[in-house]
């Protein structure tokens, strides 16, 4: 499989079985490759002076057969772009989930106030969504994940790269085995699929001043939403 052709490779789904048709996991991570409707905007993945990635349409991300590959009970952790909300819903539903709650990325300067270089039609973007879908019956998240806020502040890195510390909240508030779909690197413990999953994050130019993630203190998250307790992410 591979992005790098437009709209990705048209045997995508067969791909994906092909890899892991049998397997089922409790926990799926996906960041697909969506289309924005203005695609020459900055924040559109296929701007053409920027070039950063090819896309997929919303009806291929919507076909993958995510739902064969997934157990009775599990759960689904679905980055979308704050402007496709309406169509990330349709994808959850699609893949056989049902929509929970959503976990909110807060993009950080070095200082913890909001990074406003952030791009968008009609307000400057300074977060980014990741919609929590369960199956199945009893499907809570773990006990750690009753007392994990939504909200996670780190500086945002080259560009659609999330935080490294996201990982850490998916593992311990759900259960493995782990899937990543679209990764764009390899993890200890998960099994994951895309034409960079076998390599580390490649070399793009964009805020190459934050290519490490920095978390932010209990006082800097408690300024900026007024929480009264953040658990630690190790």
């Amino acid at each position: 499989m591979t992005k790098k052709k437009a709209d990705m490779a048209p045997d995508a789904a067969q791909d994906l079985l092909a890899r892991f048709g049998g397997r089922r996991f409790r926990t799926i991570l996906a960041d697909p490759p969506w289309q924005f409707q203005n695609r020459t905007g900055k924040m559109a993945p296929e701007h053409k002076r920027l070039s950063r990635y090819s896309t997929m349409s919303l009806e291929k991300i919507m076909a993958l057969p995510v739902e064969q590959l997934t157990a009775d009970t599990a759960h689904l952790y679905l980055w979308v772009p704050n402007a496709l909300l309406p169509e990330g819903i349709k994808v959850l539903e699609s893949w056989g989930f049902t929509y929970k709650s959503n976990l909110v990325w807060h993009k950080i300067r070095k200082d913890g106030g909001s990074d406003g270089r952030g791009v968008g039609f009609y307000f400057r973007n300074v977060t980014e969504l990741v919609l929590f879908g369960v199956r199945g019956k009893n499907a809570r998240t773990l006990a750690p994940g009753r007392r994990q806020v939504n909200l996670l502040a780190t500086q945002k890195r080259e560009h659609s790269r999330k935080p490294d510390e996201f990982y850490d909240i998916v593992e311990s508030c759900s259960p493995g085995p782990y899937l990543e779909l679209f990764a764009r690197g390899p993890r200890e413990g998960w099994s994951v699929w895309g034409n960079q999953a076998d390599e580390y994050y490649p070399t793009w130019p964009t805020y190459p001043n934050h290519s490490q993630a920095e978390r932010i203190t209990r006082e800097t998250i408690k300024a900026t939403v007024s929480l009264a307790a953040l658990p630690t992410i190790d």
